[in-house]
């Protein structure tokens, strides 16, 4: 079905709307144009979608395209896996990386779950692999195996509990192990110790050696220069940055977490040490805040597009097509499920 002017145009113009905030390219937001020659895509998108009765979940550093122009739930790793655990659709597109889409899979098994481009990998995902964390676990044999959202499937499903940035701390707390093998990022399992001694938790923290490409990068000193330029800056930082890094921000949280900070806070500036999709979201939700230089892309998200999304939902190549092995499924989802159980509810 090809879509008339009028509809063109009114996409168009809704799309303009939410993004005439956003930087399209560094220091050139978005216009008018750019949204109508978007807008054919976004609209063949919706009907693919009501036709397969699919729903589409973005991470919040894919492009605000497929955000704003086509997702049904966007957020971070912990509320898409709420949504893809009561999701009834027929199709499950995951705009964002892999083990997202394996999440997805395990907590919709009836679902077809499908990733716009197979290469969109996890520098923390990939440093481990079910076989390696055997290994961990034997050498650690009193330990719970604690493994962050951002893992296989794989991974998964040799742990005890899967944790998000997010309720790592509180669920930690209440496990009754005092040795905690967190697997795979030793830059969180190091601010991870820092929070749990600040309360009070007596827990003794083995970490893998994964990191994240775009979080791992950030430094302090730079955080003290941008103080020193832009008085009144509050610095806000995820907990895959250093311990150093950590230290010297005003806040420290999960994706979800520094969004709800910057919109409940009142500064002349914020700097975001983060990937630069969040930062995207913020201009269009709150475009009164001023950013600062200093969030980071991620190759593997930027490697999602609102065509590969439509070609994903047209017709999905094998290679697009989540599949797990239904053993390995059913003990990755013990840990997520233990995840929801020990989660706090907000």
């Amino acid at each position: 079905m090809i879509a008339t002017d009028h509809e063109l145009d009114a996409e168009a113009g809704r799309l303009f709307r939410l993004l005439m905030h956003v930087d399209c390219e560094p220091g050139r937001p978005w216009n008018y144009e750019t949204c109508r020659r978007l807008a054919p895509l976004t609209l063949e998108i919706a009907r693919l979608k009501r036709e397969q009765g699919a729903i589409i979940l973005a991470h919040s550093y894919v492009e605000p395209e497929i955000i704003y122009g086509v997702a049904d739930f966007k957020g971070d790793s912990y509320f898409l896996s709420l949504k893809a655990r009561e999701a009834r659709a027929a199709k499950i597109v995951f705009a964002g990386v892999v083990f997202m889409a394996e999440t997805a899979k395990i907590l919709s098994p009836h679902a077809q779950v499908v990733v716009p481009d197979r290469g969109s990998g996890c520098s923390l995902a990939d440093s481990l692999t079910g076989a390696q964390l055997r290994e961990l676990r034997a050498a650690y044999p009193d330990a719970a195996v604690v493994c962050y959202i951002n893992s296989t499937a794989e991974v998964k499903a040799e742990s005890d509990v899967c944790v998000t940035s997010g309720n790592v701390h509180d669920i930690v707390a209440q496990l009754p192990q005092r040795r905690i093998l967190f697997v795979p990022d030793r830059l969180m399992g190091q601010n991870i110790r820092v929070e749990l001694q600040r309360r009070g938790i007596a827990k003794e923290i083995i970490t893998s050696d994964g990191t994240c490409i775009v979080h791992d990068v950030f430094d302090a000193r730079a955080v003290a220069d941008a103080r020193a330029r832009f008085p009144g800056l509050r610095v806000v930082a995820h907990p895959e940055c250093t311990a150093e890094v950590a230290a010297a921000a005003d806040y420290v949280g999960s994706t979800g977490g520094m969004m709800k900070y910057v919109r409940a806070t009142s500064a002349p500036y914020f700097l975001m040490l983060t990937e630069c999709g969040l930062v995207g979201r913020l201009q269009v939700e709150d475009p009164e805040k001023r950013f600062i230089g200093g969030c980071r892309l991620c190759p593997y998200m930027k490697l999602n597009s609102l065509e590969k999304v439509r070609d994903a939902l047209a017709a999905p190549r094998p290679d697009q097509i989540i599949t797990l092995d239904e053993d390995l499924r059913r003990r990755a989802a013990r840990s997520i499920e233990r995840m929801f159980e020990l989660a706090p509810r907000d």
